[in-house]
């Protein structure tokens, strides 16, 4: 096809093994499509892979003789079609991938974790023939990447809340799927970035809950969320939106709010097992908790009521992941400004951070770290540029962009930032 080009990517070649690198991609076939990212934001999978190395599921066992390219929630530009998608892919698309690719005799594989040639976490990568033959590729109109590179979170989000169910008609064998509408939700351990995006997808949602409980132990976190979330009223939304730190607040004073009925539906979004076991006891009857963060540890054991499990009809589910269908839903309420997730963004950086940004992921505060794969640039908190400011024009003026957004990152803000900010070395 055209002539073979460089990127400069994060590869894995083992546990606690990331090394930035540039090297030369092959030609693209008639089947493939050469791809530019622009963006894209870190997952805690991500930092799951990186320290599990060839023992997690989804990374090949001989992954130190042929690193894969990290990174799964990506926004990007084709820049080369091959011939046998042409008609359906035009240069200068943006587009984002579903990882998950469900891939006959590749079910296991997904984009970031088991591919040589194509990652989030890169300058330019190759989109191979299994992405393309399964319609994980999916266009995007908008004017932005930032937005779209949140777009596979979200999409993991609306596949978990699908999967609930509840035992609702009379025959007990048929399971109605969804979460309750007009029932109530809790959100233990939701004040981080994927719980931010749950609260503003049940807001929106055409089947809501009518009590929507987040909790978490930070004040600060809390804080924050319920900043951003503070225009969200049940006059508005038809949803009382509460924050409750539970180290401060007790089961017992969480159901009241419930009329000690508990709760329809609990997600839990931090794999610790106090969680699991508060979720447990906040649920209600034929109530659906939902494990949503999955753990490291393969031996992850956590107290439950099985009383409850037999007698009071708890039901217990995991999630993990999503489908392209999912993907472009996600795409469509983001494109139709019906939901935001942006609000999960609080840092942003250059690809020349990413593999300290990973590494560190679990200690690093607040929420999603974003990601600008053509730029070099520290990882920064967005609370940060005003101080930077007062030494650096560069971070003064994108404090003073984002300060029209009540610190929230911007279309604005991104488009200073690809212009203005050093380019990373390809």
């Amino acid at each position: 096809m055209g002539n073979k080009v460089k990127t400069t990517a994060l590869r894995l070649y083992g546990k606690n093994d990331l090394r930035l690198e540039s090297f030369e991609l092959p030609e693209i076939k008639e089947d493939e499509i050469l791809f530019e990212i622009q963006t894209n934001s870190i997952c805690m999978s991500s930092y799951k892979a990186a320290i599990q190395g060839a023992e997690h599921k989804r990374v090949p066992d001989n992954v130190s003789e042929n690193p894969i390219i990290l990174g799964h929630e990506m926004c990007g530009t084709i820049l080369e079609v091959g011939e046998k998608y042409q008609s359906k892919f035009k240069e200068g698309m943006k587009c984002t991938i579903q990882p998950a690719i469900s891939y006959p005799g590749k079910e296991h594989e997904a984009i970031g974790y088991s591919f040589n040639n194509i990652g989030g976490n890169a300058t330019r990568g190759i989109i191979p023939k299994e992405v393309l033959e399964m319609d994980c590729l999916i266009p995007y109109n908008g004017n932005s990447f930032y937005n779209i590179s949140l777009a596979e979170p979200v999409a993991c989000i609306l596949a978990a809340l699908k999967e609930q169910y509840h035992h609702r008609e009379s025959n007990k064998y048929k399971h109605s799927m969804g979460i309750v509408e007009g029932g109530s939700f809790a959100i233990l351990g939701g004040a981080g970035p994927m719980g931010l995006a749950a609260v503003d997808i049940l807001l929106n949602a055409e089947r809501k809950p009518k009590l929507l409980v987040v909790t978490d132990i930070d004040d600060n976190r809390l804080s924050r969320a319920q900043k951003l979330f503070q225009d969200k009223t049940t006059d508005d939304k038809g949803v009382k939106l509460l924050f409750i730190n539970t180290s401060k607040v007790s089961n017992e004073e969480i159901l009241n709010e419930t009329n000690n009925k508990g709760f329809d539906d609990i997600f839990i979004f931090v794999p610790i097992k106090p969680l699991v076991k508060q979720a447990s006891e906040l649920l209600a009857y034929d109530g659906c908790i939902n494990f949503f963060a999955g753990p490291t540890d393969k031996n992850f054991f956590a107290e439950v009521n099985l009383y409850d499990v037999h007698y009071n009809r708890h039901h217990i589910i995991g999630s993990a992941g999503s489908d392209s269908k999912d993907l472009e839903e996600a795409v469509e309420l983001i494109d139709k400004n019906i939901i935001d997730p942006v609000i999960m963004v609080t840092h942003v950086g250059g690809l020349d951070c990413t593999a300290e940004t990973v590494m560190n992921l679990p200690i690093i505060p607040c929420g999603k770290k974003l990601i600008y794969t053509q730029i070099s640039m520290p990882l920064t908190a967005i609370d940060d540029f005003k101080k930077l400011g007062e030494t650096n024009s560069f971070f003064k003026e994108l404090a003073d962009i984002v300060k029209k957004t009540n610190g929230i990152w911007s279309k604005e803000a991104e488009n200073y930032l690809l212009v203005n900010a050093e380019k990373i070395v390809k």
